[in-house]
């Protein structure tokens, strides 16, 4: 694991588990285990340590959602297996808590910092093309409008499961779920 990754994923859990105000080059320093002021060598500024954590947070999740939004199945004629990766994805997410913890924080100090949300809006094309490619393929009528929805739809399960005051949804449910929004999106 490189020193930047590190880094990143102190910041990520630190997030997680303080929140926006526990974020300090200090802290990092503490929580990676590196010596005092290895943080600010690599991140000077907090703009740019917050800028470093949601690049490492946004490959984490592309890498755990790879197999749901992988571009080669948009090619494929058969899609049936879609609700089921789906839903894998979010389970996936589900079970790092602290990654979409993490991402919340990153999400709504983005409302405030205009560079960082250019790189959070940009990190959530990650996500939304594949899953238009996906509707596309499917026969949508209206695959952007689908994906978001898609996209909100899961985020929703999400923020419900870690914050809000739902259970966390087994993968059957999860399935169920996809599944009966997709059919309706599709019909």
């Amino acid at each position: 694991m490189t020193r930047s990754e590190t880094v990143a994923d102190a910041a990520i859990s630190l997030l997680a588990e303080r929140g926006m105000r526990g974020l300090t080059h200090r802290a990092v320093d503490e929580a990676a285990g590196l010596p005092s002021g290895s943080t600010s060598n690599l991140a000077r500024t907090r703009a740019a340590l917050l800028a470093l954590a949601l690049s490492r947070l946004t490959e984490l999740e592309l890498r755990a959602l790879a197999p749901a939004l992988r571009e080669d199945s948009a090619e494929s004629s058969d899609l049936s297996d879609l609700p089921g990766r789906m839903a894998e994805a979010i389970h996936i997410q589900l079970s790092d808590r602290r990654r979409t913890l993490a991402r919340y924080e990153l999400a709504l100090e983005a409302t405030r910092r205009p560079e960082l949300r250019e790189i959070y809006d940009r990190a959530g094309r990650n996500f939304r093309d594949p899953a238009v490619a996906l509707l596309t393929a499917l026969g949508s009528a209206d695959p952007v409008r689908h994906a978001r929805q898609l996209v909100a739809f899961g985020e929703g399960l999400m923020f419900d499961a870690v914050a809000g005051a739902g259970a966390t949804p087994t993968l059957a449910e999860l399935n169920d779920a996809m599944r009966d929004l997709l059919a309706g999106m599709l019909r």
